[in-house]
């Protein structure tokens, strides 16, 4: 059986590409390697992946290049591919979410409603669209985003519920929240904490640090991606959406505090202006995930924590 995954080289999709493998299916990896981050790094997550003969991985631009002959023969699509980022998602640098969050999903919907053998088609969604909350949010809760970046994710998972309910294609969009973990993207809040704690740097702090989030382990992600999959090849409901988050709504100050707890460091900080966009509080509602799906999250903060803790304090020996 053959996957096609976006964003293959990136923080999920390379998690998602490594557990597909050890699966045993075939996976066809693409990824275009935009200078959002280190291009050493994503080539550093892959390279498991690399090892197996039953990888491929192809440069690729899917707002620009053609996809058709890329999704050959594949049943399962992962579209994890995007540009990440509330804070960078204004003004002029808006093009980019255009182009990689809503045309790019555009055209791959377009591509896989060609291929008749496609079974599910799951997309990476955001709890950015839900924007700020007070109270934990269910997948009944009107999206009302604070920031573009929230916009283009919103914009693509109504793409994908209209090619479900006009043209059949099994779509589901999982609505990921603040996932952590090994190899998470070097401009997220938990790799720079853990980063300050290891080597001494400044953490900067956006507004007070009591922001909350309700942060998700990587490879609870992966399970609730695979199980998406598993839920759109089997059922005849298309365009669902899903909360996927771990359950445990910490705030930022929180967080700091159990690194400085894991890795017995201190964390210096420095405090800047809450920049516009980025919401007080998410905290989902997981309940259609765990009935429909068989899902629920399995691994605590502290644990989670712990094996991020270690994963980047490998990168510096």
């Amino acid at each position: 059986m053959k996957a096609l995954v976006t964003g293959a080289a990136g923080f999920i999709g390379s998690s998602l590409s490594d557990e597909l493998l050890r699966m045993g299916m075939e996976v066809v990896g693409l990824d275009c390697f935009t200078d959002y981050y280190s291009k050493e790094i994503k080539q550093r997550n892959v390279s498991e992946a690399k090892r197996s003969k039953s990888f491929v991985l192809k440069h690729l631009n899917l707002a620009t290049d053609e996809v058709t002959d890329s999704l050959r023969g594949v049943k399962w699509v992962f579209h994890l591919a995007g540009q990440a980022g509330v804070r960078n998602s204004w003004g002029t640098e808006f093009q980019n979410y255009v182009d990689w969050n809503i045309l790019a999903t555009q055209k791959l919907l377009e591509a896989a409603k060609k291929n008749e053998g496609i079974e599910a088609f799951v997309a990476a969604s955001s709890s950015s669209v839900y924007g700020s909350v007070k109270d934990s949010v269910s997948e009944q809760t009107l999206p009302s985003p604070i920031s573009p970046y929230g916009v283009s994710k919103l914009a693509a998972e109504h793409l994908c519920t209209l090619y479900g309910s006009q043209f059949g294609l099994p779509t589901v969009s999982l609505r990921y929240f603040t996932v952590y973990g090994p190899r998470q993207r070097p401009d997220m809040a938990m790799y720079r904490i853990v980063e300050a704690a290891l080597s001494g740097s400044i953490f900067s702090v956006f507004g007070d640090g009591n922001q909350q989030r309700d942060f998700t382990y990587v490879a609870d992600i992966v399970d609730a991606t695979i199980k998406a999959a598993q839920f759109a090849s089997k059922v005849s409901q298309v365009g669902e959406s899903f909360n996927i988050a771990g359950g445990t709504v910490c705030s930022l100050n929180d967080v700091i505090s159990m690194v400085e707890g894991i890795s017995k460091k201190t964390v210096n900080r420095v405090f800047n202006n809450k920049p516009a966009g980025d919401p007080l509080k998410t905290f989902a509602d997981t309940g259609k995930a765990i009935k429909l799906l068989g899902w629920k999250p399995n691994t605590s903060i502290e644990l989670g924590l712990e094996k991020q803790i270690q994963y980047q304090f490998a990168s510096h020996q």
